[in-house]
């Protein structure tokens, strides 16, 4: 295989999977002395960018082409650098022949394109720390309230949402980045008819390129980057081009209408109940995929850079991504991770799906196929569980395809040595098989018109019981991106219990009250599977004041209250849902690589509840929001990260329980293959901190769980996030039918790289 050919095969992850794993794999266990030929060209330049670089035919890509006989490349070039601006970077790409489309305030980045010559040139500028390609992103995909422990903290079974008793995610925003929101449909209805959930649709498809300006696509010589300052005619004429208002069309793939509705769907008023999790949260449509399901990283940057610029001002404070990238780059350097991160250091609590990669076309399990941004220490990465048709807990798994720990993402370090990141992911698990929601429709057409996930494949439509009329359709989807905004609504039901929660402290009490699930390891199933009864009474009983404390601009101490009245005691750590006592699991993942647990945690501040403050492993980065000026502190222009300063990051009396699970094999199932429930079992065995945790200046800290000799993964590749069905066959294609349904040989994705699936 020539390297273009290898270059080309990588680039289309999404259709040949299978293949691209195994051959990646075999080089690398080789030596292949061409992959570390081009990883060693230059450690800021992504390893799929580096491939195209030197490949000897430019590959078909979306994101690489020859204009008049040059290859030129669209990229992410990310900043190190205080100027929030990056005008020296600006004026050194268009220097170079190239064009810039977008400066990002979530990431300091730029999008632009560039002559393949000239990208080295600019990676070795001090103020870049690394260039990625705009990478294809794709989709990820009442029984749910039951199953949830959300019935256990509402009063059900009445279609006036308004009369519903407990919590139901009232006055939260969710940003739903995906292919739009059927904004229509009934199970978007507010308080009357006439009235939809769905506050405001933004299009994103593009928005990052030349065309979307009014200028020629692949140009060379422009900049249309512009300065977003608050009401600057620039930002004015920016938001034209996104603002789509409720078009009649607004999903026309499905796919995200169908995700919004099982995080915040209303079905009490028809059979069956497909309630969502959180029926009364407000609803962002950020659109950011096709109508294929398809859509570029820069417009994934650029939902993100929207949803950070306006959730002060309108109340945001969940976001949910079901989708994801095939980038081989460490959290480090990876511009969808690093964008996510602002996010999550601006108050807003990050939700992402974790991949259906989880076994092989052969039925093997496959461990490090955990997709972008889900290797993002800071966000909240879900699997998917198998419901198994029942209401009942006791009979739940981990779903076959949902994607295993952990992250594989690569980067160099200090010596010229590969390394990867091998972080604890997934979070946790929660229902992402055969979950039932809304079908979006184009009700335009006569009689309404399906969406294109139905119309080519119809079983998704047969629904029991249910009344398949316009506007009032329902579909059945499976996968970690169904699962994940089961955990974005139960977020928003948490936040709304109270409101003060910082987003480490919300993924840290879903982890902790996770019900573990026997006989699957910690990065089968992270801490466990949701329990939403646990989650939002456990969040009800701390203060609620940590997050405004934070927003402020505050420092809080290690070890302050986190009770307000004295004497205050904490849940009983276990749950109720559906006549079955659920244990919490009580296992809380820190550092990327340590598992806690304890009182304490939920007794005490713990320094790394601070949003703004990123642990992973030995090194802890401090993250400072710079503001537009004169805005109050209300719109971001930039973040900007540094090394932190030497402080302490738990308090005493937390519980350390990784010394329990070894050294990690696979054969043991010790270390990442230690059983979650067993470990659970174990929590008063581990080792009580005495004097908190703090890390000193040039302290490299235990590295906790180690990989051991000869166990292989996936070794860095990590793919886009497959379309299932339902659990059941794998295709080579990356679709999981129904085990009762049939496949069809012919694959319309054979065809194109941005096709259907």
């Amino acid at each position: 295989m020539t390297p273009s050919t290898l270059a080309l095969t990588a680039g289309l992850a999404t259709r040949l999977r299978g293949a691209v794993l195994a051959l990646l794999t075999a080089l690398l266990l080789l030596g292949s002395p061409l992959l570390q030929a081009q990883s060693a060209t230059s450690p800021k330049i992504a390893a799929d960018l580096q491939q195209v670089l030197v490949a000897g035919k430019t590959p078909a890509l979306n994101w690489a082409r020859d204009i008049n006989g040059v290859r030129h490349v669209k990229v992410l070039i990310v900043g190190q650098t205080d100027d929030a601006e990056l005008a020296a970077l600006r004026s050194a790409v268009m220097s170079a022949g190239g064009s810039i489309y977008y400066r990002y305030s979530s990431v300091l980045a730029l999008a632009a394109m560039l002559p393949a010559s000239r990208v080295a040139g600019i990676a070795a500028r001090s103020d870049v720390q690394s260039i990625s390609p705009n990478r294809l992103m794709t989709r990820s995909s009442s029984t749910l309230e039951r199953v949830t422990g959300a019935a256990a903290v509402r009063a059900t079974g009445t279609t006036n949402y308004s009369q519903i008793s407990g919590v139901t995610g009232k006055g939260i925003g969710i940003a739903v980045l995906d292919s739009g929101i059927s904004w229509q449909h009934r199970n978007f209805r507010g308080e009357s008819a006439s009235e939809s959930r769905v506050r405001e649709a933004i299009d994103f498809t593009r928005a990052g390129d030349a065309v979307r300006a009014g200028v020629t696509d692949w140009k060379a010589g422009i900049d249309v980057s512009g300065t977003l300052y608050p009401g600057s005619p620039s930002m004015d004429t920016y938001r034209a081009r996104i603002e789509s208002g409720f078009a009649p069309k607004a999903d026309r793939y499905g796919h995200g209408s169908h995700v919004a509705a099982v995080a915040a769907g209303r079905g009490a008023d028809r059979g069956p109940d497909t309630t969502g999790v959180a029926p009364n949260a407000n609803l962002w449509d950020i659109r950011v995929l096709d109508d294929n399901g398809y859509g570029q990283l820069s417009d994934v940057l650029a939902g993100i850079d929207w949803v950070i610029y306006y959730a002060r001002f309108k109340n945001i404070r969940v976001m949910n991504l079901s989708l994801g990238a095939d980038s081989t780059e460490s959290w480090r350097t990876d511009p969808l991770a690093r964008a996510v991160r602002s996010a999550v250091a601006q108050g807003i609590v990050v939700v992402v799906s974790a991949g259906n990669f989880g076994i092989d076309d052969a039925g093997r399990q496959l461990y490090g196929s955990i997709s972008s941004p889900g290797h993002e220490p800071s966000v909240i990465t879900v699997g998917a569980v198998n419901l198994k048709g029942t209401t009942s807990r006791s009979d739940d798994v981990v779903a076959n395809f949902s994607s295993r720990g952990p992250t594989r993402g690569a980067w160099i370090d200090g010596n010229g040595r590969k390394q990867f990141d091998t972080l604890l992911k997934p979070d946790l698990v929660a229902p992402g098989n055969r979950i039932v929601a809304a079908l979006g429709e184009d009700t335009v057409a006569a009689g309404g018109a399906w969406n294109a996930l139905a119309v080519r494949y119809p079983e998704l439509a047969k629904v029991s019981g249910a009344t398949q009329a316009a506007d009032h359709a329902l579909m059945s989807l499976s996968g970690t991106s169904v699962a994940a905004p089961v955990v974005a609504g139960a977020v928003a039901l948490m936040l709304e219990a109270n409101h003060g929660l910082t987003p480490p402290m919300v993924k840290a009490i879903l982890q902790y009250t996770a019900q573990t699930l026997p006989g699957t390891s910690l990065i089968q199933q992270g801490a466990g599977m949701l329990n939403i009864d646990g989650a939002v009474r456990l969040a009800a009983a701390i203060r609620n004041d940590m997050n405004g404390r934070i927003a402020s601009g505050a420092t809080i101490p290690a070890g302050d209250s986190l009770l307000w009245w004295s004497g205050a005691s904490l849940p009983v750590p276990s749950s109720v849902i559906n006549g079955q006592t659920v244990p919490w699991g009580r296992l809380v993942f820190v550092g990327g690589n340590r598992i806690v647990t304890g009182d304490a945690l939920f007794r005490q501040w713990q320094p790394w509840y601070d949003p703004r403050l990123l642990w992973v492993r030995g090194e802890v980065r401090q993250l400072q929001v710079r503001w537009w000026p004169h805005t109050n502190n209300t719109f971001p222009m930039a973040v900007l990260s540094r090394p932190a300063p030497n402080q302490a990051l738990m308090t005493t009396g937390v519980v350390s329980l990784g010394e329990l699970t070894g050294t990690t094999s696979m054969l043991n199932r010790t270390g990442l293959f230690y059983p979650s429930a067993t470990l659970s079992s174990r929590v008063g065995s581990g080792r009580t901190l005495t004097q908190g945790l703090v890390l000193s200046e040039g302290l490299v800290l235990s590295e906790g769980l180690v990989l051991s000799e000869g166990l292989v993964l996936s070794e860095g590749l990590v793919l886009s996030e497959g379309l299932v069905l339902s659990e059941g066959l794998m295709l080579t294609q990356g679709l999981v039918l129904s085990e009762a349904g049939t496949t069809n040989p012919t694959n319309p994705r054979e065809k194109s790289v941005a096709g259907e699936p």
